[in-house]
């Protein structure tokens, strides 16, 4: 029986989303022969229910398809409003639009709203996992967090040139939210000497006990610390920064940069701080993220197809399973433990990674 779905991007952007949009469309009309209909802004979107006939040949382009490198999203997003003020209105156009069922792709966040909507409204729900900071519970991979890595890194690299030359400690600030896991892995793939991170205390002391250590001990003059945008102060902050820190007059960059100056007042450190910013979320999607995109738009298509509703893909053990959206929107975003593998991992290179 054909089926008309829906798909809608929700929550901040990040590189392959429009993986997963190709990969939905082109096996729910290769393998199905279903309608996907592309729901513009997410929530807005069905608000105002406007819908956009996707098709195999408008996602081509002279026989070159743009979407499996194309940033963003061509569907649009949002992450503001008060969607469950207009939830009335919003469960009523999902049977408006005539859909058989709806995948969205989101964030924890997203993907709670649209949960308790789909509940609310008794709709056909299937979810996908997408997000740099890759915080989604029951999942070991989100789609756009190999490439935010890798467009770390990258800058970690450029950094360290600059840094070397100009015996500068180089403070990166980077995006996570309230877990560390895009500065931990980015950290250590990029070669930080201080990674810094919600989820494990830390001391200044610590830090600069680190950049002292490469330069009395290795005879290197500059130093990297990457630092995540949720990281807590310091264990020995002093108060003065703190108090400037909670009145966001400074972020979690330039509040570490601070305190390194402070507890280095004689050796005059030259300290500098970038914040990479929304420069995370853009850019061409990795290979690892295409493919974890085209793995999860086909299984997304393969629930619908066995009307095995209410599941959010995920990937676990290496390979794709589906799972519960309630067990997953029910549980906190996924943190770094503090004896994570990577962790250790990242001590053992001789990194500081705090006082844990």
């Amino acid at each position: 029986m054909q089926k008309r779905i829906g798909i809608l991007t929700s929550g901040g952007d990040c590189p392959g989303l429009n993986c997963a949009i190709r990969a939905v469309v082109s096996h729910a009309k290769l393998q199905h022969d279903w309608e996907v209909l592309g729901i513009p802004y997410a929530t807005q979107g069905l608000l105002e229910r406007k819908a956009t006939l996707l098709n195999l040949h408008g996602l081509d382009l002279r026989g070159i398809d743009p979407l499996l490198s194309m940033g963003g999203t061509i569907l649009g997003s949002i992450n503001k409003g008060d969607t469950l003020a207009h939830a009335s209105e919003i469960i009523a156009s999902y049977r408006a639009l005539a859909l058989d069922a709806l995948i969205a792709i989101g964030g924890d966040g997203s993907l709670a709203i649209l949960h308790q909507l789909a509940c609310q409204g008794n709709w056909n729900l299937i979810a996908i996992p997408k997000t740099i900071d890759n915080d989604v519970a029951l999942t070991e991979r989100a789609i756009g967090f190999d490439t935010a890595v890798n467009t770390i890194v990258d800058a970690l690299n450029r950094l360290t040139f600059t840094a070397a030359s100009h015996d500068r400690v180089m403070v990166v600030e980077v995006m996570g939210r309230t877990a560390g896991h895009l500065a931990l892995h980015a950290g250590i793939a990029g070669g930080a000497d201080c990674i810094l991170i919600p989820e494990i205390p830390y001391s200044i002391g610590g830090v600069c006990h680190q950049i002292s250590q490469l330069r009395d001990r290795w005879g290197r003059k500059f130093a990297i610390v990457v630092v995540a945008e949720g990281a807590k102060t310091a264990n020995d902050s002093s108060i003065a920064e703190t108090q400037n820190l909670a009145s966001l007059e400074c972020g979690m960059g330039q509040y570490i940069a601070n305190q390194i100056k402070l507890y280095n007042l004689a050796d005059r450190l030259d300290v500098r701080v970038s914040i990479l910013g929304h420069i995370q979320r853009g850019g061409i999607p990795s290979a690892l993220d295409r493919l974890t995109a085209t793995a999860f738009g086909k299984a997304a298509v393969d629930l619908i197809a066995r009307e095995q509703y209410g599941q959010m893909v995920a990937w676990q053990n290496g390979r794709v399973v589906d799972i519960p959206i309630a067990n997953v929107v029910t549980r906190s975003p996924l943190p770094v433990a503090p004896d994570n593998y990577l962790v250790q991992t990242a001590r053992c290179m001789g990194i500081y990674v705090g006082d844990g």
